[in-house]
This record gives structure tokens, C-alpha cells and sequence, in this order.
């Protein structure tokens, strides 16, 4: 599981992003949307302070991918800059 806690980000930010990993369609809303394979869930959702996303994937490799193609999206936008956290996840339920 990544998390990434932005402080500073705005929602307009988020969709700017979204739309640029999206190739240009919009928001993401689903897996295959994405440019790289290995996403299992991606939640967004604002914070007192900013933008929190909390992904999860098929393994830390596949989120190492996915980042080399946002961190330059990220940037692009202006985001701050932050390192995700990195967990292991202990148990998923997927419908």
C-alpha cells in the first residue's frame, strides 16, 4: 500500500494530475486506466491541509513503475514534493 500525504495540494491539482496519468481523459476510474499494470484499489480524498491518496498494488515494484511516470506529472503540477509511505498489506476485501 502507498500513501501520500499532501499538504498543500488542492483538488484542482488532483485532477490535473488524474487527468494527465488518464492520457488526457479525465479523471481515473478504473485499473486499466492507469499507465502502468499492477493497481488493485486508489482511493483520493481531501485533508484539513490538502490531498491524501492511498494506493494499493500488486507489489512495490509495480508502484516503483507507476512512479517514475507521476513523479514528473507531480512536478509538472506543482505539487509539493513528498515521499509515499510504503506498507505491506496485511489483509485486502475487495467486492
Amino acid at each position: 500500500m502507498a500513501v501520500l500525504d499532501q499538504p498543500g495540494m488542492t483538488q484542482a491539482q488532483y485532477e490535473q494530475v488524474a487527468d494527465k496519468v488518464n492520457g488526457g481523459r479525465g479523471l481515473v476510474e478504473k485499473s486499466t486506466d492507469w499507465p502502468v499494470p499492477g493497481l488493485i484499489s486508489h482511493t483520493a480524498a481531501p485533508t484539513p491541509d490538502g490531498w491524501i491518496v492511498v494506493d494499493v498494488w500488486e507489489s512495490e515494484e509495480a508502484f516503483r513503475r507507476f512512479g517514475e511516470v507521476l513523479l514528473p506529472i507531480l512536478r509538472e503540477a506543482g505539487t509539493p514534493e513528498v515521499e509515499p509511505k510504503i506498507y505491506p498489506v496485511f489483509n485486502l476485501v475487495t467486492p
